[in-house]
């Protein structure tokens, strides 16, 4: 084993998939924790529409009513959009751009369309600055 191979992490874990901006991501990963992602963002919204009165006209509904209806809504939103941007921050860096182009699902209606761009994308064969392959990362030279 030569000592470049010992700083790749070729098995990173479930933390680093969710929550790191490090490293590379292919494919396979990006789509599925995206549709976990989804999922929890309809569950979420579909405990707010059972948690609403059913006489409670569309045009009535507000952010603040959405907030009140439980408080930890926020701060799983907030979370989700973590994941999210980690996700697009490590595919950005596996086709070999940088991860600051990860900045663009901030903007409306750009936001869907850089997901899903990013997600048809092949990933690059060759070792980039990001990581050796996808799906892993350099570790910080100690």
């Amino acid at each position: 084993m030569s000592s470049n191979d010992s700083q790749v992490n070729a098995t990173p874990g479930l933390a680093w998939l969710l929550a790191s901006p490090i490293g590379r991501l292919g494919r396979e990963p990006y789509w599925l924790v995206l549709f976990l992602v989804w999922i929890v963002i309809g569950i979420a919204i579909n405990m707010w529409f059972g948690s609403i009165d059913q006489d409670v006209s569309i045009e009535n509904l507000t952010l603040q009513g959405f907030v009140e209806s439980n408080p930890l809504f926020p701060v799983l939103f907030f979370v989700l959009q973590w994941v999210e941007l980690a996700l697009v921050i490590k595919r950005c860096q596996d086709i070999g751009i940088t991860g600051f182009t990860a900045l663009l699902i901030f903007v409306p209606g750009v936001n869907i369309l850089v997901v899903l761009v990013l997600g048809f994308i092949p990933s690059q064969q060759m070792p980039n600055r990001f990581g050796p392959f996808p799906n892993s990362y350099y570790r910080r030279k100690s």
